[in-house]
């Protein structure tokens, strides 16, 4: 998918931030949304996303910092109300296709409830 066309797309993030569709809404506020990731990977999968459309951490700019930092404080607090804190837990954002993004709305994974093992697999370089 080339970027000029990423940004004009809407993307099904923008339904769900909508509630256009459905999905498991667990915060959401006027710069942020967090959703049940529905494909989850760990017992906790939440999907924590900005309500403006930022296609990747590659457009990033400094009127974006509001909101990700949001991101981050709307991640603690979700993870305390999980139970999930004090043991433990991981975020990661995932940007374009060699770092795993799939959806075009950059967002972040909190993940946790179990212990999650290394980040990447040893295959070496």
């Amino acid at each position: 998918m080339k970027k000029e066309n990423v940004v004009a797309e809407e993307t099904i993030f923008s339904k769900i931030i909508r509630r256009e569709i459905p999905s498991d809404i667990v915060y959401q506020d006027e710069l942020v949304t967090a959703f049940r990731d529905i494909s989850p990977q760990a017992p906790t999968h939440i999907l924590i996303i900005p309500n403006i459309l930022i296609p990747t951490v590659n457009d990033v700019t400094a009127e974006h910092e509001q909101a990700l930092g949001r991101m981050i404080t709307v991640a603690a607090k979700i993870a305390e109300q999980e139970g999930i804190a004090e043991d433990g837990y991981r975020l990661i954002m995932n940007t374009n296709r060699h770092g795993g993004q799939e959806v075009y709305h950059i967002h972040m994974h909190l993940l946790g409830g179990r212990p999650l093992g290394p980040m990447l697999a040893h295959k070496g370089l």
